[in-house]
């Protein structure tokens, strides 16, 4: 199973011992630096990805690399992971049913620049492998490759976007709404909560960027507070 974390009531007043543990699965450059070995990776002289500060600004950031690992999680934020085995795919869905909260970024065509060619198993997810889970939850991520690369926000939404996917809807029960032209999905899982965006490019600058701060951290307000 994966794991039961602290409710969220006035997490921005909290000092930082009081912040709720959120688990962070990633692919993505985050918490360590992108290098070829481990020294470069924990290298302090290079500067940390602007998403770093900003969630242990209201979150103490427990990194994850499995999803089987045991623990009191009930935060858990996703973004661009590596393809889940099976028996992950089983242990998130019993945990969002259990009653954990999650905020997914599934892109289907990351445009994040990375110092590792194409292939590498270092490099970055470039594709969201994540159609057994979704599709346990109602719903296929699509792409639509005639559309115009380029950053820019998504229609009816402040989110940044960059070749995004789309959520759509599979046939018969499904209890998520999905919103934004697509780009995002509300689902209600048994006692828990799903909250999933269909493109990464939130993360795509290393820099600290006031909107992109913002859209990050009002996504996990959405996704987080009961």
């Amino acid at each position: 199973m994966l794991v039961t974390l602290a409710a969220l009531g006035g997490f921005w007043l909290r000092r930082p011992a009081e912040r709720p543990a959120l688990g962070l699965f990633t692919s993505l450059p985050i918490l360590w630096n992108e290098a070829p070995d481990m020294g470069g990776m924990i290298d302090d002289k290079a500067p940390p990805h602007w998403s770093k500060a900003a969630l242990a600004a209201d979150y103490r950031v427990v990194p994850l690399d499995t999803l089987l690992t045991p623990g009191t999680l009930r935060l858990l934020l996703m973004a661009q992971p590596r393809p889940l085995s099976p028996q992950e795919n089983v242990a998130l869905d019993g945990w969002v049913r259990g009653g954990g909260r999650l905020l997914l970024f599934a892109d289907p065509m990351a445009t994040r620049d990375s110092v590792f060619a194409p292939g590498d198993r270092r490099r970055p997810q470039d594709v969201a492998l994540l159609s057994p889970i979704l599709a346990r939850w109602g719903l296929d991520l699509t792409f639509d490759d005639s559309q115009p690369a380029g950053l820019r926000e998504s229609a009816r939404s402040a989110i940044p976007v960059n070749l995004p996917g789309a959520l759509v809807l599979r046939a018969g029960n499904s209890t998520c709404e999905v919103k934004r032209a697509g780009l995002v999905a509300e689902c209600p899982i048994g006692a828990g909560f799903a909250l999933i965006v269909a493109d990464s490019a939130v993360f795509d600058s290393s820099v600290a960027d006031a909107d992109q701060d913002r859209v990050l951290r009002a996504l996990a307000r959405r996704a987080f507070m009961d």
